[in-house]
């Protein structure tokens, strides 16, 4: 796809923490946005519709409107691409069964209801978490990349894991599918880095995800960026900032707490130990914001 066309997207989640700003990024783009999600849009810059998605007949619906259609009727190829954002976004928000249950069939549906109205372009968001959340010292080496095996350690994870499987299946069952797996790392906006400094004390406090994190307004320039990618198939792409939650260098945070864990590459003080090298290279994707930027570093 050309990086200039305006395209129709179906942003599912709409009103969720990524939703919000993968929103932003796409009307700052120029594109048209229908988001979809269980309760109404507080927006009044696009066209939503409510629909839950872990019912197949709503989800082929919504993913069939494209806008105030009088006849309520769905039409095939309603969408240039669809952004499927939709899902619990954290362990224990509700009980395991549910959240587990929840992401896979919504994401099922979503993937059968485009495989049947001919919607070709999907971009899905995954998370850091199928590499194997919390993470400890039996990782395989470090920074962890696109080829480091999947490991699903709680519900959440397990469902993002199983998620990423059905898009590769249906993209093997199809070759004209596109599908981007955005690997999101931890999401945060830019109230929530007033704790960072202190991290400092407190070695282990983000251990569990190996200290990384992901800008909220990255996360929307990520989904705009993953629009446009044109291979065929499914690939998967981790979404992470430029650096550290920590104060402190990396190879200091290595020698710490992964001091015989192999190393891939040269480290800097502020390299992140999930590699954003293939969004970097492949969809174009470099992280600006970071947390130093909003709050004083203690290092």
């Amino acid at each position: 796809m050309s990086p200039h066309k305006t395209l129709r997207v179906a942003v599912t989640g709409c009103n969720g923490k990524v939703g919000e700003h993968a929103v932003d990024a796409l009307l700052a783009a120029g594109h048209e946005v229908v988001g979809i999600d269980r309760q109404p849009s507080g927006r009044d810059d696009i066209l939503s519709i409510v629909a839950d998605l872990t019912d197949y007949g709503q989800t082929f619906d919504a993913l069939g409107s494209i806008g105030w259609d009088i006849l309520g009727d769905t039409v095939d190829h309603a969408f240039d691409v669809v952004v499927h954002l939709a899902a619990i976004p954290h362990p224990r928000m509700f009980s395991n069964a549910e959240t587990f249950k929840n992401n896979v069939t919504a994401a099922y549906n979503v993937f059968e209801a485009c495989h049947r109205l001919g919607l070709r372009d999907i971009v899905v968001a995954s998370s850091e978490t199928v590499l194997g959340v919390p993470f400890d010292d039996t990782v395989t080496y470090l920074p962890l990349d696109e080829d480091s095996p999947r490991r699903g350690r709680n519900a959440y994870g397990l469902s993002k894991l199983v998620i990423e499987q059905i898009a590769e299946e249906y993209a093997k069952n199809d070759p004209e599918l596109r599908v981007s797996a955005l690997r999101l790392s931890y999401v945060q906006n830019e109230e929530e880095y007033a704790e960072y400094p202190g991290f400092a004390d407190k070695i282990d406090e983000r251990i569990w995800d190996l200290w990384s994190y992901i800008d909220g307004r990255d996360t929307g320039t990520a989904i705009e960026k993953a629009l446009h990618y044109e291979p065929r198939g499914f690939e998967t792409f981790l979404i992470v900032a430029d650096d550290t939650v920590m104060p402190i260098p990396t190879p200091e945070l290595l020698a710490a707490r992964f001091p015989h864990v192999p190393v891939k590459g040269e480290l800097g003080d502020r390299t992140p130990l999930l590699s954003n090298e293939a969004a970097k290279q492949r969809l174009g994707f470099h992280p600006r914001h970071s947390w130093r930027d909003h709050v004083r570093s203690q290092d």
